[in-house]
């Protein structure tokens, strides 16, 4: 007789008996089995199509000595894609969750196997799974049976395919899942079993709840010792198991008080580790070492500790490195986390005094538009508040030259505001001659009279401030470039505008105001008939706007 001939016997026998004998079933799940481990094509789909699946639910329902055996058929017979909807329709799920309170490993082993494979990409399967409360047996098999290498890796799979819905991770929360984690972790075989837990790590760490519970439980500090102890070799699944684990870590210090519990007032393990990442020889590790460094400056007073503790240095050099033919992600990520330790004043203040700002210079030959980008913004930051640094930055020839090009740049809109946003910080913040005229030199007015109409009201602020310092301390310098620009009008429109911002008519006001003080310009503003708007702002309902549109009124009517 034929493996076929077989196969349908013991299917037939079994589909025609009307009373479920044990002793009789045996031999025909022997022969099943037989042929779903020969790997017999099409003997899952045959089984399944035989009408017998129903008996193997009874089977399993009456929790016969023969149910381990029934587990492993559906097992096997789950591994073709086919079959998994007849199983579920016959209620093979159902009566299958039970087995997962079984004393017996090898019920479990099978059982898991079998539920893992039938609802592998069924998403309504998966979330009756949680319904029925599979998650915590899931997790005490674990802790139950650490050591038993088969049990655990199909727990584990379970729990990864599982571990994306919000039930799950509701589930997780009430449980110490960190802990049995990271103890896999450490004694994890091989690269596979690692990437399956970091895979649920990572699906977990979107919780704000879990990711402090990783952080108290440890999880931070297990990742980083695996980073530890993979680094410095080629396998590419070891690579891949560093660049996974240290965008974890990443992502768990998004969570404030994971953050903090890391940074442990610079202490940390974890900090510890950061900081040699920016000295590794391995990208990966270098731009999660800089994200990271940027997560820990969301706060002052980490900010402050970190420039103590010298983070700095490290991240100018590895900025250095990555300026030719470097990594962009590697750069941007440096200047953000320079950005955030700039944020405190007192920071400031140091790191301009530490040529912070001369070796960033370094990356004005960038032409990756990212990287322009996030140094604009990191020199702004620089400048903010600080007088003599924006006076230095401000009449520096070759980055004002390099700062115009930006503001001119075609394709990147976000460059351009960022460039014009600069050349306004410079002025506002030195509000020095020298820095007025050294924009002026530099063909910088027209970039400010631009920013002025932009879309955003903080820029079109920035501008019209940085415009009227400029008018009250060096008109001369700046007039020429307001007339070919059209200034005038421009902010004629810009009063009477129905729609337009009041804080932005007051910025427009200010300039005015200040232009009204020079002779010349007094003429200009008489020629353009600028009274007739001033005076349609008088009785605007923003008192403070109406008393500054009757003030300036009263200066350009003056004629002494």
């Amino acid at each position: 007789m034929t493996d076929t001939d077989s196969l349908s016997e013991a299917l037939n026998a079994i589909s025609v008996s009307t009373e479920l004998i044990e002793e009789e079933l045996k031999p025909h799940l022997d022969t099943m089995l037989a042929a779903l481990l020969e790997k017999k094509k099409d003997a899952a789909v045959e089984i399944a199509r035989s009408g017998i699946l129903p008996t193997l639910a009874q089977a399993l329902r009456s929790q016969s000595c023969l149910s381990c055996q029934v587990a492993l058929v559906v097992a096997e017979m789950a591994r073709e894609a086919a079959v998994r909807e007849p199983c579920i329709e016959a209620g093979l799920v159902k009566v299958l969750v039970p087995h997962l309170s079984s004393n017996n490993q090898e019920m479990l082993l099978n059982t898991g196997r079998a539920i893992g494979r039938i609802c592998f990409d069924s998403s309504y399967q998966q979330d009756q799974l949680v319904q029925s409360g599979v998650i915590p047996r899931l997790v005490s098999i674990i802790r139950e049976y650490p050591e038993n290498e088969p049990l655990v890796n199909v727990c584990l799979l379970a729990l990864c395919n599982l571990a994306d819905m919000d039930s799950s991770r509701e589930a997780l929360t009430e449980l110490d899942v960190a802990g049995i984690l990271t103890f896999q972790l450490k004694r994890a075989p091989d690269a596979e079993r690692r990437h399956i837990i970091l895979e649920i790590l990572g699906s977990l760490g979107a919780s704000d709840t879990l990711k402090l519970q990783f952080a108290e439980s440890g999880v931070p500090a297990a990742l980083s010792e695996m980073i530890q102890g993979l680094q410095g070799g080629s396998d590419p699944h070891d690579l891949c198991s560093i660049k996974i684990a240290s965008n974890l870590i990443v992502s768990l210090l998004l969570g404030d008080e994971s953050m903090q519990k890391c940074f442990g007032e610079g202490s940390g393990l974890v900090y510890q580790d950061v900081l040699s990442w920016l000295q590794s020889h391995n990208t990966q590790l270098q731009l999660s070492g800089a994200l990271a460094i940027a997560n820990f400056a969301r706060n002052d007073s980490n900010c402050v500790k970190m420039l103590d503790l010298g983070v700095v240095p490290h991240i100018l050099t590895l900025l250095e490195q990555h300026v030719d033919e470097g990594d962009v992600s590697v750069q941007h990520a440096g200047l953000s986390a320079l950005r955030n330790l700039a944020i405190p004043a007192t920071n400031k203040v140091r790191m301009l005094e530490d040529g912070v700002t001369e070796r960033i210079k370094t990356l004005l030959r960038s032409d990756m538009p990212p990287v322009q980008f996030k140094l604009l913004g990191t020199l702004r930051m620089m400048v903010d508040g600080q007088e003599e640094a924006a006076l230095v930055l401000g009449r520096d020839a070759v980055l004002l030259a390099r700062v115009m090009e930006w503001c001119e740049a075609k394709d990147h809109a976000g460059v351009r505001g960022e460039a014009s946003r600069l050349l306004a910080a410079f002025i506002r913040h030195s509000r020095n001659p020298e820095v007025v005229h050294a924009v002026a030199k530099a063909d910088g007015v027209r970039h400010l009279i631009s920013m002025a109409t932009s879309e955003h009201v903080i820029m079109q602020n920035e501008a019209l401030v940085a415009l009227a310092i400029a008018s009250a301390i060096d008109i001369e310098s700046v007039k020429e470039p307001f007339r070919e620009a059209e200034l005038l009008p421009m902010l004629k429109k810009m009063l009477e505008d129905p729609v337009g911002a009041v804080e932005v008519k007051f910025s427009a006001l200010g300039l005015i105001c200040s232009l009204a003080n020079s002779s010349v310009m007094k003429v200009e503003l008489n020629s353009v008939n600028m009274k007739e708007s001033l005076s349609l702002l008088t009785d605007h309902s923003s008192s403070k706007l109406a008393s500054q549109a009757s003030s300036i009124l009263a200066t350009l009517s003056d004629t002494s």
